[in-house]
């Protein structure tokens, strides 16, 4: 059965994005983004990386983990207001979203039913894992079926931000093996959990 992989980037306080929300790595974002972190992606997620950011490395091939790509709507309004309405057009690419009526691209498939249920037929299905992209809030919702966390875990704190989890996840606890590390020399650590 394939798995659901929350494949995220954090801080050292568990954030993924600010306050209010908006691409971390942008413009106006206060990620850093490293050669090593840029290599490391290529190397082992390079189907984790935006359509324009492959075409730019040259990268055509299929990845190795991931065949579809989940996010919330506040994550995909991050590609829409940088003018890409479908950031992963290598990936089957699912929106989650009760607000969105419609999306830009018929490539894109818009979901406006229980995200839970969804995803247990996804992974049904044959094919990779599920890379669920983000944000905070759809992983919140499916907090239950996440069978691996993969946090890219970055040298940085913010004080305040978005929750891996969102703000609304009950409290529910679980506990996590963890089953692979890659430390990067920017000091950048991919961190692989199973859930136990």
């Amino acid at each position: 059965m394939r798995k659901l992989v929350y494949f995220i980037a954090a801080t050292l306080d568990g954030h993924i994005a600010a306050p209010t929300g908006g691409d971390p790595t942008g413009p106006d974002g206060f990620w850093p983004i490293g050669q090593d972190y840029v290599e490391h992606l290529v190397a082992e997620y390079p189907e984790t990386l935006p359509g324009p950011a492959r075409a730019a490395l040259g990268l055509t091939g299929p990845g190795a983990r991931f065949d579809t790509v989940l996010e919330g709507t506040h994550t995909y309004r991050i590609g829409l207001d940088a003018g890409v309405a479908n950031a992963y057009p290598h990936l089957r690419h699912l929106v989650f979203s009760r607000s969105l009526t419609e999306l830009p691209d018929p490539a894109v498939e818009l979901v406006a039913t229980d995200p839970v249920a969804k995803v247990r037929e996804l992974k049904a299905e044959e094919g990779r894992d599920i890379w669920l992209c983000g944000g905070g809030e759809l992983a919140g919702t499916l907090y239950g079926e996440i069978d691996r966390l993969v946090l890219k875990l970055s040298p940085l704190s913010t004080g305040s931000g978005i929750p891996l989890f969102g703000r609304s996840t009950p409290f529910e606890p679980r506990s996590w093996r963890l089953s692979d590390q890659t430390a990067l020399g920017s000091g950048v650590l991919f961190l692989t959990y199973d859930r136990v």
